[in-house]
């Protein structure tokens, strides 16, 4: 199972990364819709959030070697998730300071997340 999900998020962390470096204004744009929502948006953005860093924990529970690298991507998305949730006021706060340069920090992020996924994969 620990070897589908690194598959599953080499991929996603790959289309996504390059997503928020391509189209940064674009998430730049829903995350400012997303906050124009108010706490409607901020559990929106936090349930995407948890269930995929819940999915990554669940699956891929390694905290050794390179791999760990996806375990600790998946509590990071799990900690956002939880904060949207139960404080949805900071989690407004946040995104409220959405900037195309952020996410294009973002998408740098999940692709050097990707490069080591791939590391990893290759290298079992």
């Amino acid at each position: 199972m620990e070897r589908a999900t690194e598959e599953f998020a080499l991929i996603t962390c790959l289309v996504v990364g390059l997503s928020h470096i391509l189209q940064r204004r674009v998430w730049t744009e829903t995350y400012v819709g997303l906050h124009r929502l108010g706490k409607p948006g901020a559990l929106l953005n936090g349930g995407l959030s948890l269930f995929t860093g819940a999915a990554l924990v669940a699956f891929h529970p390694v905290w050794k070697g390179l791999a760990m690298a996806l375990t600790i991507l998946g509590w990071m998305l799990v900690l956002k998730g939880a904060v949207c949730f139960l404080a949805p006021d900071a989690a407004l706060r946040s995104m409220g300071k959405a900037s195309d340069r952020g996410f294009a920090a973002g998408g740098v992020v999940l692709l050097i997340v990707a490069a080591v996924l791939g590391f990893v994969l290759a290298a079992t």
